[in-house]
Order: C-alpha cells, then sequence, then structure tokens
C-alpha cells in the first residue's frame, strides 16, 4: 500500500474524516463474510474509500440470476462460472491497485471463522443466512472485533452495528435463527436491487465511522428501511444491552462458535440447491474427480471448482477444492447428501 492520499482528496474534505480518518481507513483490516449483493456493494465502496486490507470470503459462484443486483460481476463471470470472491477482487484490482486485496473460496464455519478473522479491526455481513450471522456474533463478543450486520428482502432492510462491550449483540435482538420456512427469500420474496445498495451503503457508513476512529458516533440501534413504502424507523436498543440477561454478550454462551449449534448441510436462499460441507476440509483433484464422473453428464471446470450436469439434467453438482460441493436440483438435505456420497465420495 501507498502514501498516495491524493485519490481520495475529496472523501477528506468531509471535516469529521479529514486526514487523520483517512490514513486510518489505509491501514485498516476488513473481513467480508459473503460477497453478494451486500458484499459487492461493500467490497467495491470500501476498496474506492482506501480500506487498506479486505479479505473477501465467499462460497459461491457467479450466476445468471446474480447479475441483476451483484454489482461488481457480469456476463463473462457467469460463463467461466468464476468464484465470486475471485471475480471481485478481479474487478477491485482495476479500481484501487493501493490497497491489499485477499480472496478466499470457502464456506465460513466454526472450524476456520478465528483463522479467517485474525488480525482484522471489523467484520462485515454480506451473507445471506442467520446460522452464519450468528457465528459471526459469537466470534465477535469472544475477540472484541466489532461487526456490522445487514439483511434486506424484497425492498425491506435492516442493519446494526455490534460494538462488544458496548453495544446489543445480535442475540439481543434476535435471540435465535428463524426457523426454515418462516422468513422470505430471494426466490419467494424477491429482492429489488435498490434496497441492496442502500442497506450496503449504510453498512458501508457505519464501517467508516468504526475504522476512522467515530465508535462514539455509532448509533446504538437497529435502522430498518422499507424503500417501497418509504418508511425508515430506527429502534432503540440500548435497553437490550443494559438488562444485562442475554446469554452470549453477557453470559458468555457462544453456541455457533463452539459447533453445538449451526449445520454443514444448508439450504442456500432461492436456490433449489443444497451445499454439503466435509466434516474436514481437504485439497480435491478435480482433474481426479472430473476423471470419475466420465460417462455420467456434462462436465465443466475451472482451477476453482468442477461441475457435473447429470444425465437428464434433475441434478447438477459443484465441487470446490476443498470438498464443499452444492447440490441443485433439491431442498432435501438427505437427497443432497447422497449425491455427494455418491458421485464425490466420503
Amino acid at each position: 500500500m501507498t502514501d498516495n492520499l491524493d485519490r481520495y482528496a475529496r472523501q477528506m474534505r468531509f471535516a469529521p474524516l479529514g486526514e487523520e480518518g483517512q490514513r486510518r481507513l489505509q491501514s485498516s483490516r476488513v473481513l467480508l463474510v459473503g460477497c453478494g449483493a451486500l458484499g459487492t456493494v461493500l467490497a467495491e465502496t470500501l476498496a474506492r474509500a482506501g480500506v487498506g486490507h479486505l479479505r473477501i470470503v465467499d462460497r459461491d459462484f457467479v450466476e445468471i440470476t446474480n447479475l441483476q443486483r451483484q454489482v461488481l460481476f457480469d456476463e463473462d463471470d457467469v460463463a467461466a462460472q468464476t468464484p465470486k470472491a475471485i471475480a471481485a477482487v478481479e474487478k477491485l484490482r482495476r479500481i484501487n491497485r493501493e490497497i491489499t486485496l485477499e480472496p478466499i473460496v470457502a464456506d465460513i464455519d466454526c472450524r476456520n471463522i478465528r483463522e479467517l478473522a485474525r488480525d482484522v479491526d471489523l467484520i462485515l455481513d454480506g451473507t445471506d443466512n442467520f446460522e452464519t450471522r450468528f457465528l459471526v456474533n459469537d466470534l465477535s463478543l469472544e475477540t472484541g472485533i466489532p461487526w456490522v450486520y445487514g439483511g434486506c428482502i424484497g425492498s425491506h432492510g435492516q442493519l446494526m452495528a455490534i460494538l462488544p462491550g458496548k453495544t446489543a449483540c445480535l442475540r439481543c435482538v434476535i435471540e435465535s435463527p428463524p426457523e426454515p420456512g418462516t422468513t422470505g427469500t430471494c426466490e419467494t420474496a424477491g429482492i429489488l436491487g435498490p434496497t441492496v445498495n442502500v442497506i450496503a451503503s449504510w453498512q458501508a457508513l457505519l464501517a467508516i465511522k468504526i475504522l476512522s476512529g467515530h465508535q462514539d458516533e455509532v448509533p446504538r440501534a437497529l435502522t430498518v428501511i422499507d424503500l417501497w413504502d418509504h418508511t425508515f424507523r430506527t429502534l432503540d436498543v440500548s435497553e437490550l444491552y443494559s438488562r444485562g440477561d442475554c446469554p452470549a454478550c453477557h453470559r458468555g454462551e457462544r453456541l455457533w462458535l463452539s459447533g453445538e449449534q449451526g449445520s454443514r448441510s444448508t439450504i442456500l436462499c432461492g436456490r433449489n440447491a443444497v451445499q454439503i460441507s466435509p466434516s474436514t476440509s481437504g485439497n480435491l483433484s478435480l482433474d481426479e474427480l472430473t476423471q470419475k464422473w466420465q460417462g455420467h453428464g456434462t462436465i465443466t471446470h475451472n482451477p476453482y471448482l468442477a461441475k457435473l450436469v447429470l444425465n437428464g439434467g434433475e441434478f447438477e453438482l459443484t465441487v470446490f477444492r476443498d470438498g464443499r460441493a452444492i447440490v441443485r436440483g433439491t431442498q432435501e438435505i438427505a437427497v443432497a447428501r447422497a449425491m455427494y456420497s455418491r458421485y464425490v465420495g466420503g
């Protein structure tokens, strides 16, 4: 990273930030969990703002339905089946070569989150599921690393900054993840691009406040917005923290970080697909795997993943080098596991 501040001149003229705040941004390190809709807006905004090190972790690859709202991707990424973390960093390097960009193709879970969050100053939520958010919340409370929660569906979104030891945590506000099928998904309720942009931009603003040394100006509130209805609410959550009865931030419960809660098989939002993660990560030979698949269907692969569309087209398996797979064509975990066992093994 260079010491060039010229490109940030207009940003530094904003008095609350100034040169000191800009230098803080340049020396900061951020973990972005998920690089889909929210994540791409967050990544681009912070890269342009000059955050010094962005570690971008995502488990998925680019598909045509992503392009409506995931602003760093294009049709070439779809054709190449590029992992989102890789595609994002390729674009960001053309925007700002002065910062460090670290793409990681992986699924964040209790086994790897400590390593992925090593030496960072902030964690940003770009994910689409509550299990991962509760895991991030546990890690934040355990390490003292602040994080910014965000989520959106349809025209509605919400966000909140969590400063461990100072503000309410996610479990103060939401005791446990919603039961499957009880909340809308991108598939069932849709999602508008402007909703994504507004929520992610607000998350990015909170991130800039925290990283530039303005934690005291971060609201102790859950912000809820509906763009279609033109409504905006700020819910004061400071009393939830002051009660002192949260099992996570006051009593030290770490159900997701310990692995007591959370699943290694996940139904993916709006995808008619299930993700299967092996109990131990490996380093699959994709060449050997594609040889095994010969005769079973249409095979494509790149350096990061291999894909098998089975004869008949009912099922599709996308397998990553760490052994993780996305099985499309079912939302039944048992069926997805059976497909994994048959065509991948283990």
